[in-house]
């Protein structure tokens, strides 16, 4: 199995940016594509971005398309989403998960796809 610990949410003015890591531990030997989820107060977990394992492939929710970039440096074992122009509907807990894949070219977008998942980042932006 692997472990995964996210870090870099925080408070931030609207406009403004965040970058987001997610670190794995554990079965880093293994082959993870991997998601960003997020979920803000009594609303659903939501999709927000998801790469393959080689990096080459991408997929953004649209809500953050062209603000929102997912990489990955594998030598690191860490994913990271870099936000940009932040608007207040982005506040949430911000999770990563991991999936292990045989597609070096995979991506997932639904949650059930994921076996592994973070502990959670609060990212909070105000007007």
């Amino acid at each position: 199995q692997v472990q995964l610990v996210e870090s870099g949410g925080g408070l931030v003015e609207a406009g403004g940016s965040l970058r987001l890591s997610c670190a794995a531990s554990g079965r880093t030997s293994s082959r993870y594509a991997v998601g960003w989820f997020r979920q803000a107060p009594g609303k659903e977990r939501d999709f927000v971005a998801a790469i393959s394992l080689s990096g080459d492939s991408t997929n953004y929710a649209d809500s953050v398309k062209g603000r929102f970039t997912i990489s990955r440096d594998n030598a690191k074992n860490t994913v990271y989403l870099q936000m940009n122009n932040l608007k207040v509907e982005d506040t949430a807990v911000y999770y990563c998960a991991a999936r292990a894949v045989l597609s070096s070219g995979s991506v997932y977008v639904y949650g059930q796809h994921y076996n592994y998942w973070g502990q959670g980042t609060q990212v909070t932006v105000s007007s």
